[in-house]
Protein backbone atom coordinates (compact mmCIF):
# COMPACT_ATOMS: atom_id res chain seq x y z
CA UNK A 1 0.00 0.00 0.00
CA UNK A 2 1.20 3.45 -1.23
CA UNK A 3 0.11 6.98 0.22
CA UNK A 4 0.16 9.52 -2.17
CA UNK A 5 -0.03 13.17 -0.62
CA UNK A 6 -0.44 15.42 -3.89
CA UNK A 7 -2.46 18.15 -5.52
CA UNK A 8 -3.99 18.44 -8.87
CA UNK A 9 -0.69 20.26 -10.37
CA UNK A 10 1.76 18.46 -13.20
CA UNK A 11 4.00 17.55 -11.11
CA UNK A 12 1.22 15.97 -9.13
CA UNK A 13 -0.25 14.14 -11.83
CA UNK A 14 3.02 12.70 -12.98
CA UNK A 15 2.89 9.98 -9.98
CA UNK A 16 -1.19 9.59 -10.04
CA UNK A 17 -0.28 8.35 -13.65
CA UNK A 18 2.22 6.32 -13.14
CA UNK A 19 0.74 4.38 -10.35
CA UNK A 20 -2.34 3.62 -12.58
CA UNK A 21 -0.03 2.71 -15.06
CA UNK A 22 1.79 0.36 -12.62
CA UNK A 23 -1.78 -0.78 -11.09
CA UNK A 24 -0.50 -0.08 -7.49
CA UNK A 25 -2.67 -0.11 -4.46
CA UNK A 26 -2.21 3.13 -3.24
CA UNK A 27 -4.76 5.82 -1.04
CA UNK A 28 -4.93 9.81 -2.23
CA UNK A 29 -4.29 12.21 -0.26
CA UNK A 30 -5.08 15.57 -1.52
CA UNK A 31 -3.35 18.63 -0.20
CA UNK A 32 -5.04 22.24 -0.07
CA UNK A 33 -2.34 24.17 -1.63
CA UNK A 34 -3.81 28.10 -1.23
CA UNK A 35 -4.44 26.76 3.12
CA UNK A 36 -0.35 25.69 3.39
CA UNK A 37 -1.71 22.77 4.14
CA UNK A 38 2.29 21.38 2.67
CA UNK A 39 3.47 23.26 5.13
CA UNK A 40 2.32 21.76 8.16
CA UNK A 41 4.36 19.49 10.64
CA UNK A 42 2.84 16.29 9.62
CA UNK A 43 3.53 16.76 5.77
CA UNK A 44 7.42 18.53 6.32
CA UNK A 45 8.05 15.33 8.27
CA UNK A 46 7.28 13.40 4.68
CA UNK A 47 8.81 16.26 2.63
CA UNK A 48 11.10 18.48 4.09
CA UNK A 49 11.04 20.70 1.22
CA UNK A 50 6.98 21.33 1.77
CA UNK A 51 6.23 20.16 -1.75
CA UNK A 52 3.80 17.90 -3.83
CA UNK A 53 3.96 15.33 -4.29
CA UNK A 54 5.48 12.73 -2.10
CA UNK A 55 4.34 9.62 -1.38
CA UNK A 56 5.02 6.85 1.81
CA UNK A 57 5.57 2.75 1.05
CA UNK A 58 3.42 1.08 3.32
CA UNK A 59 5.23 -1.72 2.60
CA UNK A 60 8.49 -0.78 2.92
CA UNK A 61 8.63 0.19 6.60
CA UNK A 62 6.35 3.55 5.86
CA UNK A 63 9.67 4.54 3.55
CA UNK A 64 9.02 8.50 2.41
CA UNK A 65 9.97 9.70 -0.64
CA UNK A 66 9.69 12.91 -2.05
CA UNK A 67 10.27 15.03 -5.77
CA UNK A 68 8.01 13.98 -8.64
CA UNK A 69 11.27 12.62 -10.96
CA UNK A 70 12.88 10.29 -7.84
CA UNK A 71 9.38 8.89 -6.82
CA UNK A 72 9.13 8.21 -10.73
CA UNK A 73 12.54 6.37 -10.35
CA UNK A 74 11.23 4.69 -7.19
CA UNK A 75 8.22 3.19 -8.50
CA UNK A 76 9.88 2.09 -11.79
CA UNK A 77 12.98 0.40 -9.95
CA UNK A 78 10.54 -1.24 -7.33
CA UNK A 79 8.15 -2.68 -9.77
CA UNK A 80 10.33 -3.88 -12.84
CA UNK A 81 8.35 -1.43 -14.95
CA UNK A 82 8.33 1.45 -17.12
CA UNK A 83 12.01 1.69 -17.30
CA UNK A 84 14.40 -0.62 -19.12
CA UNK A 85 17.06 -2.77 -16.42
CA UNK A 86 19.69 -2.45 -18.88
CA UNK A 87 22.46 0.19 -18.77
CA UNK A 88 21.61 2.09 -21.60
CA UNK A 89 17.91 1.70 -22.35
CA UNK A 90 17.99 2.94 -17.89
CA UNK A 91 20.15 5.90 -18.84
CA UNK A 92 18.41 6.83 -22.23
CA UNK A 93 14.74 7.18 -19.91
CA UNK A 94 17.00 8.99 -17.08
CA UNK A 95 18.62 11.62 -19.80
CA UNK A 96 14.68 12.17 -21.07
CA UNK A 97 13.25 12.30 -16.79
CA UNK A 98 16.28 14.94 -16.50
CA UNK A 99 15.44 17.28 -19.68
CA UNK A 100 12.06 17.31 -18.38
CA UNK A 101 12.86 18.12 -14.51
CA UNK A 102 15.36 20.72 -14.98
CA UNK A 103 13.84 22.97 -18.60
CA UNK A 104 10.09 21.77 -19.59
CA UNK A 105 8.94 22.04 -15.81
CA UNK A 106 10.41 24.96 -14.82
CA UNK A 107 10.10 26.80 -18.06
CA UNK A 108 6.55 26.06 -18.62
CA UNK A 109 6.49 27.04 -14.76
CA UNK A 110 7.64 30.65 -15.02
CA UNK A 111 5.81 31.16 -18.21
CA UNK A 112 2.68 29.91 -16.22
CA UNK A 113 3.77 33.44 -13.12
CA UNK A 114 4.01 35.39 -15.83
CA UNK A 115 1.35 34.82 -18.26
CA UNK A 116 -1.00 33.94 -15.98
CA UNK A 117 -0.52 35.76 -12.51
CA UNK A 118 1.51 38.10 -11.89
CA UNK A 119 -1.06 42.08 -12.33
CA UNK A 120 1.92 43.27 -13.87
CA UNK A 121 2.11 42.53 -17.73
CA UNK A 122 6.40 42.28 -18.05
CA UNK A 123 6.76 41.13 -21.45
CA UNK A 124 10.18 40.21 -21.82
CA UNK A 125 9.39 38.06 -18.99
CA UNK A 126 6.83 36.23 -20.75
CA UNK A 127 8.81 36.34 -24.06
CA UNK A 128 11.62 34.68 -22.34
CA UNK A 129 9.91 31.85 -20.70
CA UNK A 130 7.70 31.03 -23.14
CA UNK A 131 10.05 31.61 -26.17
CA UNK A 132 12.56 28.77 -23.99
CA UNK A 133 9.29 26.53 -23.43
CA UNK A 134 8.52 26.81 -27.04
CA UNK A 135 12.24 25.50 -27.64
CA UNK A 136 12.07 22.69 -25.70
CA UNK A 137 8.91 21.60 -27.39
CA UNK A 138 10.91 21.60 -30.62
CA UNK A 139 13.58 19.61 -29.31
CA UNK A 140 10.68 16.87 -28.36
CA UNK A 141 9.54 17.32 -31.74
CA UNK A 142 12.68 16.50 -33.70
CA UNK A 143 13.23 13.39 -31.53
CA UNK A 144 9.62 12.10 -31.81
CA UNK A 145 10.00 12.52 -35.51
CA UNK A 146 12.17 9.28 -35.73
CA UNK A 147 10.87 7.53 -31.95
CA UNK A 148 7.48 6.43 -31.63
CA UNK A 149 8.04 7.50 -27.55
CA UNK A 150 10.87 9.48 -25.80
CA UNK A 151 13.22 6.57 -24.61
CA UNK A 152 12.52 3.19 -26.60
CA UNK A 153 9.08 1.66 -24.37
CA UNK A 154 6.63 3.81 -23.26
CA UNK A 155 8.29 5.35 -19.89
CA UNK A 156 8.70 7.19 -17.09
CA UNK A 157 9.92 9.77 -19.23
CA UNK A 158 6.89 10.05 -20.98
CA UNK A 159 4.40 10.60 -18.04
CA UNK A 160 6.49 13.22 -17.00
CA UNK A 161 7.26 15.01 -20.23
CA UNK A 162 3.20 14.64 -20.86
CA UNK A 163 2.35 15.92 -17.29
CA UNK A 164 3.55 19.21 -18.14
CA UNK A 165 3.39 19.70 -22.07
CA UNK A 166 -0.13 18.76 -22.61
CA UNK A 167 -0.86 21.77 -20.48
CA UNK A 168 0.76 23.98 -22.96
CA UNK A 169 -1.71 26.58 -23.62
CA UNK A 170 -2.25 27.74 -20.16
CA UNK A 171 1.51 28.47 -20.65
CA UNK A 172 0.37 30.36 -23.48
CA UNK A 173 2.34 28.34 -26.00
CA UNK A 174 1.08 26.57 -29.03
CA UNK A 175 1.94 23.34 -30.79
CA UNK A 176 0.46 23.61 -33.66
CA UNK A 177 3.40 23.42 -35.95
CA UNK A 178 4.94 20.83 -34.08
CA UNK A 179 3.29 17.90 -35.71
CA UNK A 180 5.01 14.79 -34.26
CA UNK A 181 4.43 16.45 -30.54
CA UNK A 182 1.09 16.42 -31.07
CA UNK A 183 0.72 12.65 -32.15
CA UNK A 184 2.96 11.87 -29.00
CA UNK A 185 0.64 14.21 -27.37
CA UNK A 186 -2.39 12.67 -28.43
CA UNK A 187 -1.44 8.70 -27.80
CA UNK A 188 -0.76 9.23 -24.39
CA UNK A 189 -3.70 11.04 -23.64
CA UNK A 190 -5.41 8.26 -24.99
CA UNK A 191 -3.78 5.62 -22.65
CA UNK A 192 -7.03 4.36 -19.90
CA UNK A 193 -4.53 4.93 -16.98
CA UNK A 194 -3.24 8.37 -18.29
CA UNK A 195 -6.99 9.52 -18.30
CA UNK A 196 -7.59 7.70 -14.64
CA UNK A 197 -4.53 9.49 -13.35
CA UNK A 198 -5.11 13.06 -14.88
CA UNK A 199 -8.21 13.75 -12.69
CA UNK A 200 -6.56 12.71 -9.39
CA UNK A 201 -7.29 14.52 -7.41
CA UNK A 202 -10.41 16.33 -8.54
CA UNK A 203 -9.14 20.06 -9.66
CA UNK A 204 -10.28 22.24 -7.19
CA UNK A 205 -11.51 25.94 -8.28
CA UNK A 206 -8.34 28.09 -9.33
CA UNK A 207 -7.18 30.43 -7.09
CA UNK A 208 -7.62 33.98 -7.58
CA UNK A 209 -4.53 35.62 -9.03
CA UNK A 210 -3.71 37.60 -5.97
CA UNK A 211 -3.76 34.37 -4.05
CA UNK A 212 -1.47 32.56 -6.58
CA UNK A 213 0.85 35.68 -6.44
CA UNK A 214 1.34 35.51 -2.75
CA UNK A 215 2.36 32.07 -2.48
CA UNK A 216 4.80 31.74 -5.07
CA UNK A 217 5.90 34.82 -3.55
CA UNK A 218 6.26 33.15 -0.08
CA UNK A 219 7.24 29.64 -1.01
CA UNK A 220 4.23 28.14 -0.40
CA UNK A 221 3.41 26.87 -3.82
CA UNK A 222 3.27 23.32 -5.05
Amino acid sequence: MIDLYTAATPNGHKISIALEELELTYTLHALDLAAGEQKEPWFLAINPNGRIPAIVDRTEDNFAVFESGAILIYLAEKTGELMPTDFKGRSRVLQWLMFQMGGIGPMMGQANVFHRYFPERIQPAIDRYQGESKRLFRVLDAHLARHEYLAGEYSIADIANWAWVHTHNWSGVTVDDLPHLQRWLAAIAARPAVQRGIILPPRAERADPATVRTMLETGQSR
